[in-house]
């Protein structure tokens, strides 16, 4: 069974605005999927829908078979969801705001206990467990919407910007907990605008722009799409005569091939003309890369089509 189906979905708002126009993909169970795109891309919008909070003007979802629409009970049974401004009571403590939840989603008083402290602990939360809620800073705060929203050990967790506003050790410790749940298969659908960061993180990517779904895949899927060239970055004394380059530095050059089985002969090459070689690495494009790329090659689509 598939962990996320999307086929033709769409939403409109009312007033005309189409925030997700016409997207179709399937993720697996234990993926970590990125999905990535600027601010207003649609992303929130998809997750919505995913979660049941939206109906779809067009198309349709699925979550473990689930249509979120007509099943919003049973799917929030099994699925956990942070925003950057996730609800909770800040005249409550950490710890009774975790069991708090637990208990709506049917746990007992003790499981809700343990599972909040296991929680509480393995985010570095356990010193303010007893603090209301009022005084925990902004990235304490993001850290228990992550414990919150995994406090019932959910199938899958929809979160959005989920490392925002955490101090890099923090962040780190999120992304381990991330990677560990997916090992252990749980499906992470990510939002984000942080392309480097989800290069990170992720193994499966969704680029989105404008509601449009630009591509979905994995990071060698993604580039393929782009370009199959490989830049080759070298630190050498010479470039011999007749090998096309761009100049990167002083001694350093980049030069273009079509795979990386051309390297040893560039470096022969440059060997064999009394060259030496100090520095050879293949540069393959960057997410961010990728992404602008797709948008280029879309816009240049739709201006076709326009002529």
């Amino acid at each position: 069974m598939r962990a996320v189906l999307l086929e033709n979905l769409s939403k409109t708002y009312t007033g005309g605005n189409k925030a997700v126009d016409d997207i179709s993909f399937s993720l697996e169970q234990g993926e970590v999927f990125g999905f990535l795109g600027p601010n207003g891309a649609g992303k929130t919008t998809t997750i919505k829908l995913l979660c049941g909070m939206l109906t779809p003007s067009n198309g349709c979802c699925r979550v473990f078979d689930l249509d979120p629409a007509q099943n919003p009970e049973k799917l929030h049974q099994l699925s956990g969801v942070i925003t950057e401004h996730a609800q909770m009571y800040d005249h409550l403590s950490g710890l009774e705001n975790l069991i708090f939840y637990g208990t709506l989603f049917g746990m007992n008083l003790s499981d809700c206990e343990k599972r909040a402290t296991a929680l509480l602990e393995r985010l570095n939360l356990i010193d303010a467990r007893q603090r209301k809620l009022s005084a925990y800073s902004t990235g304490m705060r993001q850290r228990l919407s992550l414990a919150r929203a995994m406090i019932h050990s959910p199938k899958i967790l929809f979160l959005d910007e989920p490392t925002s506003g955490l101090d890099p050790e923090s962040a780190q410790n999120v992304n381990i907990l991330i990677q560990e749940l997916a090992a252990r298969g749980t499906t992470i659908f990510l939002c984000t605008h942080q392309l480097r960061y989800a290069q990170e993180i992720c193994t499966t990517y969704g680029l989105i722009n404008k509601g449009s779904l630009l591509a979905t895949g994995n990071i060698e899927e993604l580039r393929t799409m782009v370009s199959s060239k490989v830049k080759v970055r070298l630190k050498a004394s010479l470039i011999p005569d007749g090998m096309a380059y761009q100049k990167a530095g002083e001694h350093t050059y980049d030069i273009t091939v079509g795979s990386e089985d051309e390297i040893p002969l560039i470096v022969k090459g440059i060997v064999g003309a009394g060259g030496d070689v100090y520095h050879v690495s293949a540069e393959r494009m960057s997410l961010e890369e990728i992404y602008f790329s797709l948008i280029d090659m879309n816009n240049g689509k739709m201006e076709g089509g326009n002529l």
